[in-house]
This record gives structure tokens, sequence and C-alpha cells, in this order.
């Protein structure tokens, strides 16, 4: 799933250096949380306008992660 998330992001950002990704344990409901971080310049490229893209990137995470029976979270940082 972080591959995923990895290869999404580097599509839409500049400074692919910055991209770092932290992925907390499972809480009680089992739900692993995916933080992204990227470079203050490409934050706007990641969120879109009104957070279309953020909301893509969400959607598409969980989609994959519901075929390999997991319950994510992406928050952008």
């Amino acid at each position: 799933m972080k591959d995923l998330l990895l290869s999404i992001v580097n599509g839409l950002v500049e400074d692919k250096d910055a991209v770092k990704i932290d992925i907390d344990e499972p809480d009680a409901e089992g739900v692993i949380v995916y933080h992204l971080h990227v470079a203050p310049d490409d934050m706007g490229r990641v969120i879109g306008k009104q957070g279309r893209i953020a909301k893509a990137i969400r959607t598409v995470m969980r989609a994959g992660a519901g075929r390999a029976n997991q319950k994510i979270m992406v928050e952008i940082d």
C-alpha cells in the first residue's frame, strides 16, 4: 500500500525527494493511518482545488486496501 501511495504522489509533486510516508500501527478498529509529508510548495498539488485530488487519492487507497482486507486512512501533513 505504501508503494501505491508513493507512486501516486510522485506523479504529482516536483520535489520527489521531500515525499515521506509514515505508517502508524493499526488502532482498536484495525485502521492503519498513512501520514503523507510533502514539500510546502507541493502541498497545493497534492490537495488540489477544494481537496479534490486529496479525496481521489484517499478513494484509490481505500479501494486498494479493501482488496487486501485492510482499513486505511490517509492524512496529508
